[in-house]
């Protein structure tokens, strides 16, 4: 197969996403011990609860199967991305635009690797400026960064 398995993944689901409603948010096959996990993350505008959960992981099991898209047993979970969710895709980051942000960097910029800010910019080439309560801006370009995620709680 020349896809890797998420983007196999994501071409199937985000059909079925649309149809159900649903905003497709994140596809992430990964290994946790002995066992593989297919985690489909959701989203909608007025927020998921536990039957879009369910409906989408129904609607999903038959596609899955008949694609036979994983060469190995897995167990598959759908769910929110929650409230703190990581921006991993271009759209996260242009949705996220003007939220409150937490950033973390590979390695220390002045002593620290974490910081918190609002998400100002992201551009093209994945560079993301966050502006910090005194108004100071930082630019971090992503092959700099650890991990984005959204931050719901008060400075």
């Amino acid at each position: 197969m020349a896809k890797n398995t998420v983007a196999a993944v994501w071409e199937l689901a985000e059909p079925i996403a649309e149809e159900l409603g649903l905003i497709l948010w994140d596809v992430v096959f990964e290994k946790e011990g002995a066992n593989y996990y297919l985690r489909i993350f959701i989203d909608k505008e007025d927020g998921i609860g536990i039957e879009d959960c369910v409906n989408m992981s129904h609607a999903l099991d038959k596609p899955l199967d008949d694609a036979d898209l994983i060469d190995r047993q897995y167990n598959l979970q759908v769910s929110s991305p929650g409230i703190e969710r990581k921006l991993t895709r271009d759209f996260h980051f242009e949705c996220a635009i003007d939220e409150k942000v937490i950033l973390r960097l590979i390695r220390p910029y002045e002593g620290q690797r974490e910081f918190k800010g609002v998400l100002l910019d992201y551009s093209e080439t994945g560079a993301i400026t966050i502006e910090f309560p005194d108004e100071t801006t930082m630019t971090a370009e992503k092959k700099e960064i650890a991990w984005v995620k959204l931050d719901d709680f008060p400075a």
